[in-house]
């Protein structure tokens, strides 16, 4: 999502390592790039210029000495900041000027409070608008969505669906006129107890003065305290300008920006709220309805300057996890004890949380590696693949993988439409993450060694020292060691010839050991 962004401020950082100063000839030479980033982008002209003056006169002429101190611990003495450090910090500071502050609550006084969705066609509105009432309802609210989108074929199909999904009454008279029905459902709404009424208004492909004029006409009617405007952050500047209009004509409150998990670029999310002077208040970050977040300036500033998004990732991490099944889990693993069928709780675990490329943006280093690992390796598709082989063993083999062997796998490969080697090269892979976990575990590094509680009682020394029994750090977010450190998705497939040696030699082991068996039980 953000690399054309990001690859701007690595490259500066790369031209000014070794600098002793901050000169306007290197700086020059930096924000070049970076200037090329943003356009690429599709950040507003205006908003490029401006951000580059106030990193330019921040950084320029600073000739940067500090050193950590001594005494700080950690490892740390003698750690020096470079100029190129703080070039960085100064670019991540304005970043976040750039996008915040933030404000994002909503004004929900009124009886009931209403909240108005604006936008062009296609921007999301609908699907937000579900977004939005999820989220309420598990707050506590009790709200409801009004069908006023009439003119779009299917629109009030699309949102009686998602309301029976939710739990939740959709409001809607076929044929009824925008303005009546949302005047209307705030009367239904009072009658049923209902306290947050949500409109999804009609879209156009551009701005449309018979739009704008419907639109305007349920403001003055209704009077909402909240008027949310979806932009979608793949068409780039357009979003840009189209919300100015809407700004101008509907002085809305606040923007969604969705699909940014896709091919957006990010511009829309540098520029929208310079332009505006309105806070982006949502994001949307996948089709399902759990994936709306706040907005953080810092964690997209972080993730642009390759630093991740580690609060994003704690956050997506707890909304997808149940904390006391989590730190069972890292017990069975880091002891060893870790079947296929714990292999597939951890790979739907990842799949809650979002999209592996997503999911990598957000950890620490690993934005600037993204480009050397292979597309298909970063594709959701390949979780798909290893869920199939998964599925198609018994459950038998999915609880003991040691009873695989050669006829087991040539059955669970044809029943998932994988070939062999895959199947084989899944079961290698799963064998060697099971035993670095088992080694860690008796390592002592997450506490308490010796294959018994990881955790020591309270969450492992890691945890302790974080601040409790966090499963981000006491468990070290157990499935993503086995899910995306071990799996065949992630890491280079072996060749063909090392997958042969590896089966023969695992079968040679079974076979010893059914030998052993049946000896013992003939010397009974």
């Amino acid at each position: 999502m953000l690399e054309t962004l990001s690859k701007g401020f690595r490259t500066a950082r790369l031209k000014l390592a070794g600098k002793a100063e901050l000169s306007e000839e290197n700086i020059k030479n930096a924000l070049r790039d970076v200037r090329v980033s943003l356009l690429e982008a599709d950040v507003e002209i205006s908003v490029v210029k401006r951000f580059l003056g106030k990193v330019k006169e921040r950084s320029l002429g600073e000739v940067v000495t500090l050193k950590a101190n001594k005494k700080a611990g950690y490892g740390m003495a003698g750690m020096q900041v470079t100029p190129a450090d703080h070039f960085i910090k100064v670019c991540h500071d304005e970043l976040m000027g750039l996008m915040g502050p933030v404000d994002t609550t909503l004004n929900l006084d009124g009886d009931p409070s209403l909240i108005m969705m604006v936008g062009l066609q296609g921007s999301g509105k609908t699907t937000t608008a579900g977004k939005l009432a999820r989220r309420l309802k598990k707050e506590g609210k009790k709200p409801m969505l009004v069908a006023a989108d009439i003119y779009r074929p299917a629109a009030i199909e699309q949102l009686v669906t998602l309301g029976r999904r939710l739990g939740l009454p959709v409001f809607s008279i076929k044929g009824m006129k925008p303005v009546q029905l949302c005047t209307l459902a705030v009367q239904q709404a009072r009658n049923v107890g209902r306290d947050v009424v949500i409109f999804d208004t009609a879209g156009r492909l551009a701005v449309d003065n018979d739009l704008m004029r419907e639109l305007e006409e349920i403001k003055e009617i209704t009077k909402p305290k909240n008027i949310l405007f979806v932009a979608d952050a793949m068409i780039g500047q357009d979003a840009v300008r189209t919300a100015a209009e809407f700004d101008r004509r509907l002085e809305f409150t606040g923007f969604v920006l969705t699909k940014l998990d896709g091919d957006a670029r990010g511009g829309a999310a540098l520029s929208i709220k310079e332009v505006t002077g309105k806070p982006i208040k949502f994001i949307g970050m996948g089709e399902s309805l759990d994936k709306l977040e706040d907005f953080r300036p810092q964690g997209l500033a972080d993730r642009i300057l390759g630093f991740g998004d580690v609060v994003g990732l704690m956050n997506d991490f707890e909304s997808a996890v149940d904390k006391e099944d989590a730190e069972k889990d890292a017990a069975k693993m880091l002891q060893g004890d870790f079947s296929f069928h714990d292999f597939y709780k951890q790979i739907q675990m990842i799949k809650r949380m979002g999209s592996l490329r997503g999911l990598f943006e957000k950890l620490p280093g690993m934005s600037g590696m993204l480009d050397q690992i292979p597309k298909e390796a970063l594709d959701d598709r390949e979780l798909v693949k290893i869920e199939a082989m998964i599925q198609s063993m018994t459950v038998q083999e999915r609880k003991r993988p040691d009873v695989l062997d050669k006829s087991r796998m040539q059955r669970i490969a044809r029943g998932s439409g994988r070939s062999l080697e895959e199947m084989e090269s899944l079961y290698e892979r799963f064998l060697q993450t099971r035993s670095m976990m088992g080694q860690l575990g008796r390592s002592g590094l997450f506490g308490g060694g010796g294959g018994g509680n990881p955790f020591g009682g309270g969450g492992g020394r890691a945890a302790r020292r974080k601040g409790g029994g966090n499963p981000m750090f006491g468990g070290g977010m157990p499935g993503m060691m086995p899910g995306m450190g071990g799996m065949p998705a992630i890491e280079a497939k072996p060749s063909r010839e090392e997958s042969v040696e590896a089966s023969k030699a695992r079968r040679a082991k079974q076979k010893a050991r059914r030998k052993a068996r049946k000896k013992g039980r003939g010397k009974k």
